[in-house]
């Protein structure tokens, strides 16, 4: 192969790739831009406790969103995560207390509770054959019910020494439950994306009647699919219960932490009809928007005004989500 070839072919795998994580970057620099302007704001300016406490509000979105990416990446979508959010909260105000092998098996209890509720979403799906957008608002009113069942009023307790280990900071200043994210990213997210399964999930986001054709798993792809959706909703609901100490049945936080989540996924560049994306796109649209949240309290705008504004910015994610479907004639030009 000649200089010249390779050179082409280097520069055609450099702009694939810049294609591919252009979403992601662009969430990325738009989080850096916007967290700058709010610690330079911020009264106590940029300091590992500004940065510390960011970080654990904005994990919290970043999971839930990711939980929604995997889902979204098939083309469909769960309104139930932050139903699932709230009920591992719930569960885990209950069973993650006491000594560190009972801490260790409440742990797993939530995460396993989590991981069969987006595994009875994905059974619905496939093998109910009912729209995702249906299937998970029934079984996101199930979740709540139990959580109710857990918690009829807010209440219970966590293991103290493993929520301050991971609310806290680690020497420099790193924030732990910054690291913590980064763990999941590295131990799920990554794993999956180099799979063969995360490839099929990814094929039947862009055409599932081709990737049928072509024989791949499509039951099984978008099964895992809502099955780590559930786990890493599992693990956000773990994370606010290290953060708040407590456990509560929150109707508007399930709803706000789902209706945010798509929002999160759109900022972060995954595309709402499936096949395109990141779940790390998604964590830095969620940083983004927690941000937004945090500027509008550094500026002082009035309280009653942030839903609004919120709202808004909800409604211009989703349809800047839908922009580029529109501008191409062609579909499959999407996935090009």
């Amino acid at each position: 192969m000649t200089d010249q070839a390779l050179t082409a072919r280097h520069g055609g795998d450099w702009r694939y790739w810049f294609g591919e994580q252009r979403g992601t970057l662009l969430a990325l620099a738009v989080f850096i831009a916007m967290f700058a302007i709010y610690t330079s704001n911020h009264p106590a300016g940029f300091s590992a406790d500004v940065v510390t406490t960011a970080a654990n509000k904005g994990v919290l979105l970043a999971l839930v969103a990711m939980a929604q990416t995997f889902v979204v990446l098939t083309a469909g979508i769960d309104l139930s995560v932050g139903f699932i959010f709230i009920l591992c909260n719930c569960l885990a105000s209950h069973i993650v207390l006491g000594s560190a092998i009972q801490t260790t098996f409440g742990v797993i209890g939530v995460l396993a509770a989590g991981l069969a509720c987006g595994a009875l979403n994905g059974a619905i799906v496939i093998y109910g054959r009912l729209q995702p957008i249906v299937a998970t608002i029934a079984t996101g009113a199930a979740f709540y019910g139990i959580a109710l069942l857990l918690r009829e009023q807010p209440g219970g307790d966590v293991n103290e020494a493993l929520a301050d280990f991971l609310t806290n900071q680690f020497p420099g200043g790193i924030p732990a439950s910054a690291v913590a994210l980064l763990v999941v990213v590295l131990v799920i997210w990554i794993p999956f994306r180099k799979s063969m399964l995360g490839r099929v999930v990814y094929a039947v986001g862009s055409s599932e009647s081709a990737a049928y054709m072509s024989g791949l798993h499509i039951r099984r792809a978008k099964f895992i699919a809502y099955a780590l959706g559930g786990l890493l909703a599992s693990i956000g609901g773990l994370f606010i219960t290290f953060v708040t100490y407590t456990g509560e049945a929150s109707l508007t936080n399930a709803n706000t932490y789902t209706l945010n989540s798509i929002a999160a996924v759109v900022l972060g560049g995954v595309s709402l009809f499936g096949g395109r994306g990141s779940a790390i796109g998604a964590i830095f649209g969620a940083l983004i928007f927690r941000t937004i949240g945090d500027l509008l309290f550094v500026f002082d705008l009035d309280p009653l005004w942030q839903p609004l504004f919120l709202g808004v910015v909800l409604l211009i994610s989703v349809c800047l989500g839908s922009f580029r479907l529109i501008r191409i004639r062609n579909r499959l030009d999407l996935f090009g």
